[in-house]
């Protein structure tokens, strides 16, 4: 089985749009603690989103300039769209979070 996790980070990419959310929302939609989907700790540790603070207003997660190239690199030109309301990847992993066994 092929690791899921370069997918899902796309897919955070591509929800987070060219502007991005604010944090509370990204945390609600992408936060796990599977450890078998890593994805907002990978997307992090490999410096794809910007963390930009908003004065007098909560924090925004942002794609960043290597999350932009990651995404070209992988489908060609700035992949990145007009957000939805309910990214792909947050309903994989609520899926996994709600059928592990232990």
């Amino acid at each position: 089985m092929s690791d899921p996790v370069p997918a899902l980070v796309v897919d955070l990419l591509e929800w987070l749009g060219p502007q991005g959310k604010p944090y509370h929302e990204v945390m609600d939609a992408w936060r796990t603690s599977c450890p078998r989907l890593p994805v907002w700790e990978t997307a992090n540790e490999q410096g794809l989103i910007d963390h930009l603070p908003t004065p007098g207003a909560r924090a925004r997660i942002a794609v960043s300039d290597k999350g932009r190239e990651f995404l070209a690199a992988r489908g060609g030109a700035d992949r990145t769209r007009a957000a939805s309301s309910s990214p792909r990847g947050a309903a994989l992993i609520c899926v996994h979070e709600r059928t592990r066994s232990w």
